[in-house]
């Protein structure tokens, strides 16, 4: 994969305490405050450069950058068998979040955010139709993809039924699925999450073992992906514990 800039304070502080394959540093000149980034890189052997904030506009895409950006040789995604390991080293029933055809960014960032920080052992994105992990999904995130094992798959269809074969029960989320409050969600399970303005897609859904909704008492019968996701993962933290 191409080299991919990720910035922001937090999303580069974290791709240095995880170990990301970084080239280089770079901090905008107007800036005082990455002393302990700068030390980070010099201690690592990373190449570290004082940049015009113009620069550094033009290197990231964008003046949001919050003032230091770094160059990743590659993205470095893992596989669903690495996933199960890191539940099976931790000792724990495998948790797993699923993401079919999200395709913003922003909210593959929130939900990869989500997921660390819910202690799922790993995420599965799609190869198509899907946003990849790139500086966008890096800053959302705010550094949680830095930590998390990410699978890029060519099927997720194939991947699930997998799955299934390791005893990982599959959760679809959808609006006229059983109320999650009513739903097993304890033991090994994966956490399907369907795209911004489709949902599920119809293979997808078919090869779930239940669909899980959401109540929803207001006037608008919807959650933005990333939000309804959120939430459905800490029910099965309260599950799980």
């Amino acid at each position: 994969m191409s080299d991919t800039m990720i910035f922001g304070k937090n999303a580069v502080t974290e791709a240095l305490r995880a170990g990301s394959p970084i080239d280089e540093i770079f901090i905008s000149k107007d800036s005082r405050s990455f002393g302990e980034i700068a030390a980070a890189a010099r201690a690592n052997g990373i190449i570290f450069k004082a940049v015009e904030s113009a620069r550094l506009a033009e290197l990231c895409g964008s003046e949001k950058n919050g003032g230091v950006a770094a160059r990743l040789s590659s993205v470095e995604y893992s596989t669903p068998d690495e996933i199960l390991s890191v539940a099976e080293e931790k000792g724990q029933p495998p948790f797993i979040v699923i993401c079919d055809e999200i395709e913003d960014p922003h909210n593959l960032g929130a939900i990869i955010r989500t997921a660390e920080a819910a202690g799922a052992h790993g995420v599965i994105i799609p190869k198509r139709r899907s946003a990849s992990v790139n500086s966008t999904v890096y800053k959302t995130s705010a550094g949680a993809a830095a930590w998390i094992k990410i699978a890029r798959v060519n099927n997720l269809c194939e991947v699930i039924k997998y799955l299934k074969k390791k005893n990982v029960w599959i959760y679809g989320a959808e609006a006229d699925g059983t109320p999650v409050s009513q739903a097993e969600l304890s033991g090994a399970a994966a956490l399907v999450v369907g795209s911004e303005g489709h949902g599920l897609n119809r293979l997808v859904r078919e090869n779930c073992d239940v669909i899980i909704s959401l109540p929803m008492f207001g006037k608008v019968n919807s959650l933005n992906a990333s939000v309804s996701a959120g939430i459905l993962m800490y029910e099965f933290v309260r599950s799980r514990k």
